[in-house]
């Protein structure tokens, strides 16, 4: 209950800023729609699929997600450097509490964008099916290893560096070695070698697989992204909670 609670609180200051629901909920459709351009422009001699859509709807699904990171860190960060959060460490509230809070507002908005992305993309082209369901789902789930970088980091960092690295560099890091702009195959080698080791790869062909209804693509790929999740939000957890009793990390 405490953690709803501070979750309502949460949710109220993310959709307060308009710059939030652009980047969490338009955004990752402009990126589509110029995308998809693209590829109506590319001759159909040429074989190109980079850009089809149903390689590209998983890709944008995953990077849409990745600004959950700067939003969840941000306020995080914001509140640690405020009284608001200090009065809340003397009361009842665990740090599991306040993670839980933060995580609340991430989940919600990362199904609404999910949602949103892959209707848009099955009217650009993308088969429409049942399927459709698992992938809003497995999208909210891999989207949790974002929510996560950015509680890590902002219970690490002031306001300023989240914004560094959480937005730029995160956002730039998720972007190329996922696949969503430049095939991973297409490249190979070192880089290929580096993408398969890092989740968001991994996030993005979960996505796909789930779209095509193939749980043995699904699975591998997305118990890769879980282990990096649990991770991550074990060390958000702890790190809070060493914050919560005064201690540096």
């Amino acid at each position: 209950m405490r953690a709803l609670l501070f979750a309502k609180r949460c949710t109220k200051e993310v959709v307060r800023d308009p710059i939030n629901l652009f980047f969490g909920l338009v955004f990752p459709l402009v990126l589509l729609g110029l995308l998809s351009i693209i590829n109506a422009s590319i001759p159909a001699e040429a074989n190109n699929t980079m850009f089809a859509i149903r390689n590209l709807a998983p890709g944008i699904a995953m990077f849409g997600t990745a600004f959950l990171a700067l939003f969840s860190g941000m306020l995080l960060a914001k509140d640690r450097t405020s009284s608001f959060l200090m009065r809340l460490f003397t009361s009842p509230m665990t740090a599991r509490d306040f993670i839980i809070g933060y995580t609340i507002p991430m989940i919600i908005i990362a199904t609404m964008q999910a949602v949103i992305t892959l209707v848009i993309a099955c009217f650009i082209g993308l088969d429409f099916s049942v399927h459709i369901l698992g992938a809003i789902v497995i999208t909210t789930v891999t989207s949790l290893l974002f929510v996560g970088c950015g509680l890590f980091f902002g219970s690490l960092i002031n306001e300023r560096a989240v914004g560094g690295i959480c937005g730029a560099l995160l956002t730039n890091v998720a972007g190329w070695l996922s696949g969503v702009f430049v095939p991973v195959d297409l490249i190979g080698g070192g880089f290929k070698m580096v993408a398969e080791a890092l989740p968001f790869y991994h996030s993005v062909a979960a996505i796909k697989g789930s779209i095509e209804g193939n749980w043995q693509v699904i699975t591998p790929h997305l118990l890769i992204v879980l282990c990096y999740t649990t991770v991550i939000f074990t060390l958000a957890i702890y790190i809070f909670r060493r914050k919560m009793t005064g201690r540096n990390t």
